[in-house]
């Protein structure tokens, strides 16, 4: 972690004017914490033949909270934010920068007063290390544990080599292998970017899946809410590329259609209210390819949104 990032206007030192900047912390100064990992990798988006660039995603996230308003128990302190820095996936190492960030993901869940870990991304190969970390601090097996994906692709693909493309079939292969189904749910697939293996392959599996097409603030709401009711555990991860090409350019595999932020937002904010969110993802912003940082900053207020909430549930 690198604190020149963070930074930003500075109205005063009162909770009334206290921003990202100036209440990130590197070590929790109280109980109850928030805290930001990061994993610059684009390793995954390479093997999946995406355009490169992910790995300057959790630095330029970091930018765009920097400026962020605080409100509430974060704003006063009652919950920290804790940057606790980054793991950097080295050549074509994806395999141990996963199980290094999986390490590093479990130390954070596990940490006295945890509300909350988000995870910078990254390609969504960061999706499979944020498993190893939920599996390490034992949350995918002791109660009802699910993964919800807002994400154009299944990314259940079948491949001799791991990708951003193959997280999710990696996570119902290792839970199978526990004797369990992988509870999956994917909202804002689009139809014309999966192919009909991918649709196959996600009925046999059993997920919950909402297309692009049909995601209206209501829908998505019901969508987040029923697929949570019956899980303990919720592991959230955020694809980028969800959004419509117009607000979120910066990213490996634009849409052409895409969901509306206001719609992912809704969705967002649906996923932090049910107090089961223990792992957030926000992944393949490719600040190479973004226009005015504006991937970078929807992703930010997305960030903020669920941190927001879950603080305000503070245990």
């Amino acid at each position: 972690m690198t604190p020149m990032i963070w930074q930003g206007r500075t109205d005063g030192d009162g909770d009334e004017h206290a921003r990202w900047h100036q209440r990130i912390r590197t070590e929790a100064l109280g109980p109850a914490h928030v805290a930001l990992l990061g994993f610059a990798s684009d390793e995954g988006v390479r093997r999946n033949l995406g355009r490169v660039g992910a790995a300057a995603g959790p630095v330029e996230l970091r930018r765009a909270l920097a400026p962020l308003a605080l409100h509430g128990p974060l704003a006063h302190g009652a919950v920290a934010l804790v940057d606790r820095g980054d793991v950097t996936v080295v050549g074509d190492e994806l395999e141990a920068g996963q199980a290094a960030m999986g390490a590093r993901i479990a130390e954070s869940l596990t940490a006295p007063g945890n509300q909350l870990t988000v995870v910078l991304g990254g390609g969504h190969e960061t999706a499979w290390a944020s498993y190893l970390g939920l599996a390490g601090a034992g949350l995918t097996s002791g109660g009802r544990f699910g993964v919800l994906n807002l994400d154009a692709h299944f990314d259940l693909r079948q491949a001799e080599r791991a990708s951003s493309g193959t997280s999710f079939l990696q996570m119902a292969e290792a839970e199978r292998a526990e004797g369990r189904a992988l509870r999956y749910a994917v909202a804002g697939i689009a139809e014309p970017s999966n192919t009909g293996i991918l649709f196959a392959r996600a009925k046999a599996l059993g997920v919950a899946t909402l297309l692009d097409v049909d995601c209206t603030l209501d829908a998505v709401r019901q969508f987040v809410r029923h697929f949570a009711a019956d899980l303990d555990v919720l592991h959230l991860t955020i694809d980028l590329d969800v959004l419509p090409a117009a607000h979120a350019p910066g990213v490996s595999a634009p849409a052409a259609l895409g969901v509306p932020p206001q719609v992912v937002v809704a969705a967002v904010r649906e996923a932090a209210r049910t107090g089961k969110l223990r792992l957030l993802d926000v992944v393949e912003l490719n600040p190479r390819h973004d226009i005015d940082a504006r991937t970078a900053r929807l992703a930010a207020r997305l960030i903020h949104d669920a941190v927001t909430v879950v603080a305000g549930q503070a245990r």
